[in-house]
């Protein structure tokens, strides 16, 4: 397991399960209040660490004084590996945490997902939960589930502890009913914002402000 020592801004190229694994860190200028994961979307649709939405949430955290780590999943950027469909890449976010943990004892663990990311990083939480290890909050945004697009079925995991799970009223990816499918059965509150399509745009600042706010709770 790589050893993290940060101090600066940046990529950095971390040894993964599957090799080379490129990590965008954004650094608070003080004190860490907390380390967090930041999971962009499907890569075979074009997302990667880059896309607007986690960039916009990694800068966020980092204003509100967070490390934030944006990793590019396999066979994205400098990242090694093939696309797994969400297994190798939850082994990938777990080994992620881990570093994180380790270069930051002590700090409170938060995993924030859009879409692809989101699911991925539901199952990391489940698995973290299991193992006794949970992470503090979890928000997840956009995150499929059942058949989208001729893709999946995307099955998440249920019993996400502490999780935030946040959808776009008008979301054309992944339709409202479905992630109100998945929540039914567990009593999962879902936070819906109006009007909001799959990429939240011109709703980003209401992403941000309810994410922001479930880590501040």
């Amino acid at each position: 397991m790589t050893t993290l020592d940060l101090h600066e801004s940046g990529a950095r190229l971390l040894e993964g399960p599957a090799g080379k694994m490129e990590v965008i860190f954004d650094l608070p200028d003080g004190e860490a209040e907390g380390i967090a994961v930041v999971a962009h979307p499907q890569p075979l649709l074009g997302g990667s660490a880059r896309h607007k939405i986690p960039h916009f949430l990694a800068r966020a955290l980092r204003e509100a004084g967070w490390v934030a780590a944006r990793p590019n999943f396999r066979g994205v950027g400098n990242s090694e590996g093939a696309h797994d469909e969400g297994r190798g890449e939850t082994d990938d976010m777990l080994a992620l945490c881990a570093m994180l943990r380790a270069a930051y004892p002590g700090k409170r663990l938060a995993l924030v997902g859009f879409s692809f990311g989101a699911f991925v990083l539901a199952k990391a939480a489940r698995t973290l939960a299991d193992r006794g290890e949970p992470a503090w909050r979890t928000c997840l945004a956009g995150m499929p589930y059942g058949k989208i697009h001729g893709r999946g079925p995307y099955e998440p995991p249920m019993q996400i502890p502490d999780a935030l799970v946040v959808h776009g009223e008008r979301d054309e990816r992944v339709p409202l009913s479905a992630i109100f499918d998945w929540a039914r059965p567990q009593g999962q509150p879902v936070v819906v914002i109006p009007d909001a399509d799959h990429f939240f745009s011109g709703k980003l600042p209401v992403l941000r402000s309810a994410v922001l706010g479930h880590l501040a709770a």
